[in-house]
């Protein structure tokens, strides 16, 4: 007996099976399938670490525009503070000129006689030789233009006093303004690079860390300096320099810092070959400028390693390719390879 399909063909034994088993593979109600998984690439993380490390490395060079400014400020603020010492003694000195002149004056108009230590006192480069030039004393006195060319010279360099003095506090108030600026610039850059490292998943931050591990790894074979392999141990200043900077291990990388509870890069180079006895310049580009450059063949433990172009990151070698330095904000001081910056050079404090 036929069934009847109302004039349309009827479903073969094979269709209606194909039908059977794409019904059975129909998701039920309820359930959804598992989306497939889309971890960000090596590409991306890697682009994630150039960009961090480009906000820090700007950071880092505004770091050294603020240090290289509050350095200049300090000196400058204690010239002025010099100058105003001699700006009160010459214009003392002025008055002393003055008045002497106009007591010689009223005196020899009268007809009568100055003390000449006085005027000897006054007038004299060596004041101590008063008494056994007392005689010359009277032909000073006698002769007022004396007295008048030293007030003339007294002024004078009250005059130069007091303009080197207005010229030293406009510097001053411009190395004060690019400080501001640079500060800002420095909270702006840390700022921006720590919302980013904030905003990454675990997966993300923990293969970020790899991907900072591996740069270490080819970094130590690009070590090219001295005593790569060998156990050369730092002597005298170097060793204290170097004693004090590994016990600042584990501190906080914070701009502008010199310790002791922190430090920027610089700040713990320049402090700790203070506390060896050896001062240096402040930051790293006065220490590339003014302490003697030796060959990266020669370096020492105790040598400072500069990094980059525009000298902005300094550390202290260690000996074995490695340094201890202040890395970046986010960072604490730390041990690194030698050559996992671009290095510029190698200085030598104490020298």
């Amino acid at each position: 007996m036929n069934v009847s399909t109302g004039g349309r063909r009827p479903w073969s034994r094979t269709r209606l099976a194909v039908l059977v088993c794409a019904i059975a593979l129909l998701p039920t109600p309820g359930y959804a399938a598992p989306a497939a998984p889309d971890p960000q690439d090596d590409k991306s993380i890697e682009g994630i670490r150039t960009e961090l490390n480009g906000l820090y490395r700007e950071a880092e060079i505004a770091t050294e525009a603020y240090n290289t400014a509050d350095v200049k400020a300090a000196g400058q603020t204690k010239r002025l503070a010099a100058l105003r010492k001699d700006l009160a003694r010459s214009e003392a000195r002025v008055r002393d000129l003055r008045n002497l002149a106009g007591a010689a004056a009223r005196t020899q108009y009268r007809g009568g006689n100055l003390a000449s230590t006085g005027i000897q006192l006054l007038l004299g480069d060596h004041p101590d030789q008063a008494l056994d030039e007392a005689s010359q004393a009277r032909q000073a006195l006698r002769s007022l233009a004396t007295v008048s060319d030293s007030e003339k010279s007294a002024r004078d360099k009250v005059s130069r006093q007091t303009d080197a003095a207005a010229k030293k506090l406009r510097e001053l108030n411009i190395s004060r303004a690019a400080k501001a600026t640079a500060k800002q610039k420095i909270e702006q850059k840390i700022a921006r690079a720590e919302h980013i490292e904030d905003g990454l998943q675990r997966d993300q931050a923990r293969r970020l860390a790899q991907l900072d591990k591996t740069a270490e790894q080819k970094a130590k074979s690009r070590w090219t300096g001295g005593d790569s392999g060998s156990d050369t141990k730092a002597t005298g200043a170097a060793e204290r320099a170097v004693n004090f900077a590994m016990a600042q291990m584990g501190k906080p990388y914070v701009w502008g810092a010199v310790g002791p509870s922190s430090y920027d890069c610089s700040g713990l180079t320049s402090t700790a070959w203070a506390a060896a006895g050896h001062p240096i310049p402040r930051t790293s580009q006065a220490q590339w400028q003014g302490l003697r450059h030796v060959s990266l063949a020669s370096a020492q433990p105790g040598d400072l390693i500069i990094y980059f172009n525009d000298a902005t990151h300094v550390g202290m070698y260690i000996g074995q390719g490695r340094i201890v330095h202040a890395p970046r904000p986010g960072r604490s001081v730390t041990v690194a390879p030698a050559a996992s910056m671009p290095i510029l050079g190698v200085v030598r404090p104490g020298a």
